[in-house]
């Protein structure tokens, strides 16, 4: 399986995500304990090689037997052994979109043609659009031949293991993990200072994408769906922090 195939749709993620939250914590008793589990569970997801995973047919059930070991291993001596049953010390998938990885692959496009404003929100609006009507020819065709996707799931959420790479993977990837589902919408924001995507479940925001661009076409895609980096944009519903943009 390639990083595009790893791709799913942010409403079965975090479907997935809440129901091994509420198997651990019915086993624990504990959200914060449970929120532990969760994290060691995608730590051994996420460190099986990539062949590995492809002959995983069903990922949730095999997320939820480890749930449940990891559990029965902390149970005998719960809390305290948690701590030991579950090390999670920051093992987790590459976080692509950090500051300095995002500098690096950035160059390319700080040294490409500029891009006005008015460019920059005409083709986010047109990929939007692409990804609400689930066009696929049309946003492969917004996108560079050579342009790459990096996901950030900061090991709590499964997303691609690495870049994707090309119009069409890229494109795929996109639009199987944005795919319109009951209580999903999506919206153009400010995202870093330019106009990017912002995709709610629930109301709850659960992707937040920004798109590097060269004249006409998107060089770059930096996709973070990190629940820890998204909180300061759910903030909006105690009243504070980002709000919905179109």
């Amino acid at each position: 399986m390639n990083d595009a195939g790893d791709s799913v749709s942010i409403a079965d993620l975090l479907d997935e995500r809440r129901h091994l939250l509420d198997v651990a914590h019915g086993m624990l008793g504990s959200r914060s304990e449970a929120e532990d589990v969760i994290a060691e569970t995608y730590r051994r997801w996420y460190e099986l090689a990539s062949a590995a995973r492809a002959r995983i047919t069903t990922p949730r059930a095999w997320l939820e037997e480890v749930v449940g070991s990891i559990c029965c291993q902390a149970r005998p001596n719960a809390p305290d052994s948690m701590s030991t049953a579950v090390d999670i010390a920051g093992r987790t998938e590459p976080e692509y979109a950090e500051p300095a990885d995002r500098a690096r692959h950035s160059l390319r496009a700080m040294h490409s043609r500029p891009t006005t404003p008015r460019q920059h929100d005409a083709v986010v609006h047109t990929v939007r659009q692409a990804c609400v009507t689930e066009d696929a020819p049309l946003h492969a065709s917004l996108l560079a031949p050579d342009v790459t996707a990096f996901f950030d799931g900061g090991g709590k959420v499964r997303a691609p293991t690495g870049p994707v790479h090309g119009n069409l993977h890229v494109a795929r990837s996109l639009l199987a993990l944005v795919a319109l589902r009951p209580r999903i919408t999506l919206h153009t924001h400010s995202v870093n200072g330019r106009t990017g995507i912002v995709v709610r479940y629930d109301r709850q925001v659960a992707v937040v994408i920004s798109l590097d661009i060269d004249a006409r076409h998107v060089v770059q895609v930096w996709v973070t769906l990190n629940p820890d980096k998204l909180r300061s944009w759910n903030r909006a519903r105690d009243g504070g922090g980002p709000g919905r943009g179109n």
